[in-house]
């Protein structure tokens, strides 16, 4: 069988295997087109079904989750969590709480997770989990009564040598203390490592809820300085409102850039002075209001609701909010008003379509499973940390992210060198994220 005719047998039972989870079969189909090169050179993955093996969890479980709102009636929601690839440590991969998750988002995030763990250079595996809970509008009792219920069956499947949830949409540090509350009161262990984006005060890492966005925006600032240039003076468009494109904005300003439009579910801000990131914060952090609210505090802004932020004339366009969210028809739009990098904060948030067009345009691009990776790099730091008993200081923590982050780019440039796409991170990403796994998997024989 030929080789382009054997990875798109291995595509199509993963189709058939995983009916209706449309999410994980892109991410796998995107990861399946680099690696044809990668089982030239390396037959031996190739004869030890290296790729049907890691496109198959090691282990998944759905659970029911009852909690009591506080009206006293009883909901029911469903957990997830999927362990997908433990050969270079332990499970590693965030908690999303959000009405979208499902099976098959959960799967396509745990797939992205082993190669965007793998590029960190850190032993962790890859792993993922979540509920179709809505954080959103609820108290805090009930979203620790929540936290709670949902814990009181993770905790049999977690722990510090075995899988470190971490946060993502809809779990930030509240939800991780409660989380982290509740393991500590059904095993009776303070075993800080068993869970990551915790507070500072209970063994948190500094700057891990920047972490992604200066992840995002390091890596940004790595590919384009390889032009002889860099943020300063840019005109930059960051697609969502949470912690993600909060750090972004903070990041990129400190950068010498200037993030001109942000945006949440419904609607977008957009002012050519600049958005100001203590307001940003104020609102979003500190209050928990729509990105509407911002245009009480500054005349100059124009507030559109549920307006495309990728029309927004702009240098650098930063996806920071959830998957597919820059079409074919939006990157077009990107091209033709001069946008000339992208740095994806979120997962997965540009169709393969729309990827396209930016590769075929020159449009320097840095793909999820690389760009966002400081946000695990610093779940990592954070396990160190409290495997050592040690509380590093931020400027300490901050440096050995950036560090993680040029290490990401060189890996991705490197490999994308190697195998015959110079320039496309993609490739680049996929490759060496790939490969890494594939040896430590090869290493440990069949299991």
């Amino acid at each position: 069988m030929a080789l382009s005719e054997r990875l798109e047998t291995v595509f199509q039972d993963v189709v058939k295997r995983n009916p209706g989870e449309s999410e994980f079969h892109q991410a796998v189909k995107e990861v399946l087109d680099s690696l044809g090169p990668v089982l030239v050179k390396y037959p031996e993955f190739a004869e030890a079904k290296i790729i049907e093996r890691i496109c198959e969890p090691e282990r998944q479980l759905i659970f029911r989750v009852p909690w009591q709102d506080d009206r006293g009636e009883v909901q029911i929601n469903r957990g997830f969590r999927v362990q997908f690839n433990s050969a270079l440590g332990p499970y590693k991969g965030g908690l999303r709480f959000h009405p979208s998750v499902y099976l098959g988002i959960v799967k396509f995030l745990g797939f992205e997770q082993i190669f965007k763990n793998s590029l960190t250079g850190l032993p962790i595996g890859g792993a993922k989990g979540g509920s179709d809970f809505d954080p959103k509008g609820k108290s805090n009792g009930e979203v620790m009564r929540f936290c709670q219920s949902f814990m009181t069956e993770l905790w049999r499947i977690v722990g510090e040598y075995t899988d470190v949830p971490a946060g993502d949409i809809g779990v930030g540090q509240r939800e991780i203390g409660y989380l982290f509350g509740q393991y500590k009161r059904l095993t009776n262990k303070f075993e800080a490592g068993v869970i990551t984006g915790k507070a500072p005060i209970i063994g948190g890492s500094q700057v891990r809820t920047e972490a992604t966005g200066y992840g995002c925006a390091y890596f940004v600032e790595e590919m384009l300085q390889s032009r002889k240039n860099g943020f300063k003076g840019k005109k930059v468009v960051v697609s969502g409102s949470g912690n993600v494109a909060i750090y972004t904005l903070e990041k990129v300003n400190h950068l010498g850039g200037k993030v001109i439009a942000m945006s949440d579910s419904n609607g977008m801000i957009h002012d050519e002075k600049g958005i100001h990131l203590e307001t940003i914060k104020q609102l979003k952090e500190v209050e928990r209001r729509r990105i509407k609210d911002y245009a009480e505090h500054h005349k100059s802004v124009r507030y559109i609701p549920n307006g495309n932020i990728w029309e927004i004339p702009c240098d650098v366009a930063m996806p920071s909010a959830t998957q597919n969210e820059i079409t074919e028809k939006d990157a077009r739009k990107l091209v033709r008003n001069g946008c000339i990098a992208v740095g994806e904060g979120a997962n997965m948030p540009t169709t393969p379509e729309g990827i396209n067009v930016f590769l075929k345009a020159g449009v320097l691009f840095g793909p999820g499973k690389a760009a966002n990776a400081g946000g695990v790099a610093t779940s990592g730091l954070e396990m160190q940390q409290n495997a050592c008993r040690e509380a590093w200081r931020w400027e300490e923590t901050d440096a050995k992210l950036q560090q993680i982050m040029r290490n990401v780019y060189q890996a991705c440039f490197e490999a994308a060198e190697e195998f015959g796409t110079p320039g496309n991170f993609v490739k680049g990403a996929n490759i060496a994220g790939f490969i890494k796994v594939a040896r430590a998997m090869i290493a440990q024989g069949l299991v």
